[in-house]
C-alpha cells in the first residue's frame, strides 16, 4: 500500500481536523455510489477508509509514525466485501446520527441508510421573497415493489448470515509485536446485514431496490435567498435490503429582479428623477412587491438621498414581520437643452447669483484649444 499520508492527500505533519475535511471530500468523490462505471471506485474507497482508520487513530497514527509501514493495522479490507459494506463508513460520515461528522451509521446487523442526494432548483425572485412550491426531479434509488425492498425473491425471505450468526460483524484475536489485539470487521459473507439471500429478487438483483427518475414537489418557504439548502428528510436514496432512505438537500438558486436588489431582508431599488422634481419636490407611483404606492420626495432632495418604506421587504425567513424597501433617489442632470429650456436655466442661474457658461457655443470651442494648445 501507499503512504498513508499520500492517500489522504494531507502533509505528514496534518491536524486531525485536516485528516478528516481530505477523508471526507475524498470520500465523496470515489464512492462507489456516485461512481457505478468506474471498476476501481469501490478499491480506491477501500484504500482511503484504510487509511483513515490508521491516521485518525491517535495510537495507530503515532506507531505508523515510529514505523514507517502499516504492518499489523489489517489495512487489507476493513470493511468486507460488497457494497453494502463500503457504505457503512461513508454513512458514518455523511448521514445523520452520531459519526464524527453529526451522521450516524447503523449497528453491525442493521440495515444500511441510503445516500444522501443533492439537486439545484431555480426559482423566481418573487417567489423566493412569498414562497412557493416547485417540482425538482433527481435519480434515485427506489425501493422495489416485486421484493418489498427484501432483496429476496418472491416467495422467499433473507436467512441468518450462518458466518456471523446474525450480528453483522466477525471478531478476529491476532498476536503482534505489541500483545494481543481484537479486531472487529464487518462480515465478508453479509456485508454487515446479518443476513444472506439464497434466492436473490430478479427485478432487482438482490439489492432491495431499482434507480429511476423521481420528482418531489418541494415547499420553498417565504424569505429564502439565493444559496438557500432545504433539506427533505427521507427522500434521498433508499438503503439496500429494506434500509432507511437518506436525505434530499435542495439547493435554491434565484433569478435577479430587474429593478430590486436585495441587502439581506431589505430590498432596495434606486429612482432616477429630474432637477426640477428634487428641487421643487413630486409625489410619484412607485411599484412595489405589493403592488402600486405613492412615494413622496421633498423638496430640496439631493442625490443619493434614500427613503425608507417600511414593512416592504422581504419576510424574515421562519419569524414575523417583514424587511424594508430602500428607495436611493438619483438626481438626472439634463444633457440636451433646447434655447428655450437653456435661457430659463440661465434665468435661473442669475436669479441666484450663478455664474453659467455663455451662450455662445464657441466658448467650450476656445476653452478647449487653450488646453490642448499648452
Amino acid at each position: 500500500m501507499a503512504d498513508l499520508y499520500e492517500i489522504l492527500e494531507v502533509s505528514r505533519d496534518a491536524s486531525m481536523d485536516e485528516i478528516k475535511r481530505s477523508y471526507r471530500r475524498l470520500a465523496r468523490e470515489c464512492h462507489p455510489d456516485a461512481n457505478p462505471d468506474d471498476p476501481q471506485a469501490e478499491a480506491r474507497f477501500k484504500e482511503l477508509a484504510a487509511a483513515y482508520e490508521v491516521l485518525s487513530d491517535p495510537e495507530k497514527r503515532g506507531r505508523y509514525d515510529r514505523f514507517g509501514s502499516a504492518d499489523g493495522f489489517d489495512l487489507g479490507d476493513p470493511f468486507g466485501s460488497g457494497a453494502s459494506g463500503l457504505g457503512d463508513l461513508f454513512d458514518a460520515f455523511f448521514s445523520g446520527g452520531a459519526g464524527p461528522f453529526g451522521g450516524g451509521r447503523r449497528g453491525p446487523a442493521g440495515p444500511q441508510r441510503g445516500s444522501d442526494l443533492e439537486v439545484v432548483a431555480t426559482i423566481e425572485f418573487n417567489d423566493a421573497v412569498f414562497g412557493t412550491q416547485t417540482d425538482v426531479t433527481v435519480r434515485t434509488a427506489a425501493r422495489c415493489d416485486d421484493c418489498g425492498g427484501t432483496g429476496a425473491q418472491p416467495g422467499t425471505s433473507p436467512e441468518t448470515c450462518a458466518d456471523c450468526g446474525g450480528s453483522g460483524e466477525v471478531r478476529m484475536v491476532r498476536q503482534t509485536v505489541l500483545g494481543q489485539i481484537v479486531t472487529a470487521t464487518v462480515c465478508r459473507s453479509c456485508g454487515g446485514a446479518g443476513q444472506t439471500i439464497a434466492s436473490p429478487c430478479p427485478s432487482c438483483a438482490g439489492e432491495g431496490r431499482i434507480v429511476g427518475d423521481r420528482t418531489y414537489t418541494v415547499d420553498v418557504p417565504q424569505g429564502v435567498d439565493d444559496g438557500s439548502t432545504l433539506r427533505l428528510t427521507g427522500r434521498g436514496a433508499v438503503g439496500p435490503r429494506g434500509g432507511p432512505p437518506g436525505d434530499l438537500y435542495v439547493h435554491l438558486r434565484v433569478t435577479p429582479h430587474q429593478r430590486f436588489s436585495r441587502e439581506g431582508d431589505d430590498l432596495v431599488e434606486h429612482l432616477s428623477i429630474g432637477v426640477a422634481q428634487a428641487a421643487l419636490g413630486v409625489r410619484l407611483p412607485l411599484e412595489t412587491l405589493d403592488g402600486w404606492e405613492d412615494l413622496v420626495v421633498p423638496k430640496g432632495t439631493q442625490s443619493g438621498q434614500s427613503f425608507r418604506l417600511k414593512g416592504r421587504g422581504v419576510p424574515h425567513l421562519g419569524g414575523r414581520g417583514r424587511g424594508d424597501l430602500i428607495v436611493v433617489v438619483d438626481v438626472e442632470t439634463p444633457t440636451k437643452l433646447d434655447d428655450e429650456e437653456a435661457e430659463l436655466l440661465r434665468q435661473f442661474a442669475a436669479l441666484r447669483g450663478e455664474d453659467v457658461a455663455p451662450a455662445d457655443e464657441g466658448f467650450f470651442s476656445k476653452v478647449k484649444s487653450a488646453f490642448q494648445s499648452h
